[in-house]
């Protein structure tokens, strides 16, 4: 898929990975709608990245929003690619150190935004994609999912976001068959341990450390690691129903 004149949707755009991902793809031609909470800095955003920007405030969970967040991307051009990177974190346990059953609400909470905001978002996407005209490619869209190597091997504290970004990840190969028909691609990254502001409370000393346990590179990945790795999702139209781990060879120990 070429980006030059298109239109994207970059949810959690306002900083971290979205923003990330939302510079690469003006810088690549495309129009931008930054889908973030209101409350969030995508207006300021926005304005920085160029005049083919807007701001959509937007609850991903919610179908009105991101119903207005898609018209908007459909009313700059031809929408065609979504880059969805809205997504939360927060520790919760089974147990609780005096024995008492973990919350529930913010289990719920974690899973409602990470996985039900990941199928809201799509169904509301790819709906608006399924009426462009074909590319020369044979494509009329392509979604890029956000997941986590914690699908995989989720730490202690960890059962919320690990157990919703496994969803996305068993989502991920059934969207892109449910949605072949209609010429829409759909791939997932899964980070390691990125230099985005969910780390931002983290202090120096466990940087250092999340850090060295990197295989190669021993650091933590970056923002524009992850834009330039949806970019060439966005254009590789061999790409379909995969998720691919972007971590540095890293595999999480249990804590």
């Amino acid at each position: 898929m070429k980006t030059q004149g298109i239109t994207a949707l970059v949810t959690g755009g306002a900083s971290g990975l979205g923003l990330a991902a939302a510079r690469r793809l003006v810088g690549e031609g495309a129009r931008v709608v930054i889908a973030d909470l209101p409350q969030s800095a995508g207006e300021s955003v926005a304005r920085e990245l160029g005049e083919g920007v807007r701001f959509a405030p937007a609850d991903v969970t919610s179908e009105a929003d991101m119903a207005a967040a898609c018209d908007l991307a459909s009313s700059l051009g031809e929408f065609r690619v979504l880059v969805h990177c809205a997504g939360r974190g927060g520790p919760v346990r089974l147990l609780d150190k005096e024995g008492n059953p973990g919350s529930l609400e913010t289990y719920v909470d974690i899973v409602r935004i990470n996985l039900i905001g990941t199928f809201n978002t799509v169904r509301m996407a790819a709906s608006r994609m399924a009426r462009n005209e074909l590319t020369d490619e044979g494509e009329r869209g392509v979604c890029v999912l956000t997941a986590s190597v914690a699908a995989y091997e989720g730490q202690i504290g960890q059962i919320g976001y690990a157990s919703s970004k496994a969803g996305v990840v068993g989502m991920t190969i059934v969207a892109a068959r449910d949605l072949a028909s209609k010429g829409i691609r759909v791939c997932t990254i899964a980070p390691g341990i990125f230099d985005t502001p969910m780390l931002a409370r983290v202090s120096a000393d466990a940087r250092k450390t999340l850090s060295a346990s990197v295989p190669h590179p021993a650091r933590l990945g970056t923002p524009d690691e992850y834009a330039h790795l949806a970019m060439h999702i966005v254009s590789n139209p061999m790409l379909n129903g995969e998720t691919i781990r972007l971590d540095g060879a890293l595999r999480m120990a249990p804590r």
